[in-house]
């Protein structure tokens, strides 16, 4: 095997109150004023200002910034990155999910490097660390408090730019599921299903590795198990710690392993028609997975296996499909959307939405290769 790394902040907080023991580490870090990077929701409700409060009663001053959209622009870290500037803040804490998550990112890495988020498009362009982010997650889907991911729409182009840069990780996650117990059973929905996205694109990838396929493996096994009971009952709190740990097992499975074509072609549905993330991937992983079925199908079986499928005595083959089954009756029964054609989408757009889905880093470590036409017939597929 080649040498290889692998990529995850050094210090990972888990389990119910483990915000309350996450202060302290914030403190040894010895910063002294916060840029919060979240949205208007958390602000809202009152979250975020429960952390301001923790934060101020171990000393540290902090700024809020709740001007993240559900997939942070350009626009969304130049007005970020202003404010962190004008109040001379020396870290960054990012409360919530993915989108504030991958915001925060792109604030802390252009604030070190300069220029715009922009310039930072593609794999490892940065030169210097970002400034400290400390990543406190509200949903078990994204994994983005862990990973070197991070997610920007241009919206000029419309495109959303896949920025993966070890220089982006986190120092330190913090994943306590009581901050998630509120979280709506659609959001519950769409996070776990981009997180089971996330861990089979791993399992599947060119570059998997002992380390990532056991992270994987694990991940699907407990997300088939948990989701949808965190689901359908937001308070079952065995379910919201499972879904926690799913998540992050997934996460640690994509940042090392990458990711494919469900990743590369939904990235392109969320920045030209703006839609949900875990919802894209959700509809278009069994479609992206059979085309790959016919290059990996025994990595599929193993699939099936972890959701629970009884495969004995199957080829490898028809246990591919047994997962391709399993993995769309999961979707079905938390809500998601059948298709693509309900989210509004429209074939005409096909060619652009393909042509930039082979471009989008994701795409590099898909186990089939595509040719355009193959992309613009799977998303006919996801209609």
């Amino acid at each position: 095997m080649a040498a290889y790394s692998f990529f995850m902040p050094p210090v990972n907080h888990m389990g119910e109150g483990c915000l309350d023991v996450a202060m302290n580490d914030i403190v040894s870090l010895g910063l002294t004023r916060a840029l919060i990077v979240t949205d208007k929701v958390l602000n809202d409700i009152g979250l975020v200002g429960e952390v301001v409060e923790m934060l101020g009663a171990k000393g540290i001053a902090s700024v809020i910034f709740d001007g993240t959209q559900p997939n942070p622009t350009c626009g969304n870290v130049a007005e970020g990155l202003k404010l962190l500037s004008e109040n001379e803040c020396d870290f960054v804490i990012s409360l919530g999910g993915g989108s504030p998550h991958d915001c925060a990112k792109g604030i802390a890495l252009v604030a070190t490097n300069g220029g715009e988020i922009k310039d930072y498009e593609g794999v490892d362009v940065s030169g210097k660390p970002q400034l400290p982010l400390v990543a406190i997650n509200t949903t078990a889907g994204t994994a983005s408090e862990i990973t070197r991911f991070c997610i920007i729409t241009d919206e000029v182009r419309h495109v959303k730019m896949a920025i993966v840069d070890k220089n982006t990780t986190p120092v330190m996650s913090v994943n306590d599921p009581t901050l998630m117990k509120g979280m709506p059973a659609s959001l519950t929905a769409a996070t776990g299903m981009d997180a089971l996205t996330h861990a089979v694109e791993a399992y599947v990838s060119t570059i998997a590795t002992p380390v990532t396929d056991c992270t994987a493996l694990k991940a699907i096994e407990l997300i088939g198990q948990f989701l949808r009971r965190a689901v359908g009952n937001g308070d079952d709190m065995e379910a919201r710690e499972q879904m926690a740990y799913a998540q992050l097992l997934a996460g640690m499975a994509f940042n090392n392993a990458s990711l494919g074509y469900v990743h590369a072609m939904a990235h392109q549905l969320g920045g030209f028609y703006d839609l949900p993330h875990g919802v894209c991937n959700a509809v278009l992983l069994p479609h992206v997975q059979a085309f790959n079925a016919r290059t990996r199908p025994d990595r599929l079986a193993d699939v099936a296996a972890a959701l629970g499928e009884n495969i004995h005595g199957l080829s490898d083959v028809d246990a591919a499909e047994c997962a391709l089954d399993a993995i769309s009756r999961l979707a079905a029964d938390v809500g998601i959307p059948a298709g693509l054609e309900e989210l509004g989408v429209k074939e005409e757009d096909f060619e652009v939405l393909a042509t930039n889905a082979m471009k989008d880093a994701c795409s590099f470590t898909n186990p089939k290769k595509a040719t355009l036409e193959d992309i613009i017939g799977i998303f006919r597929e996801a209609m």
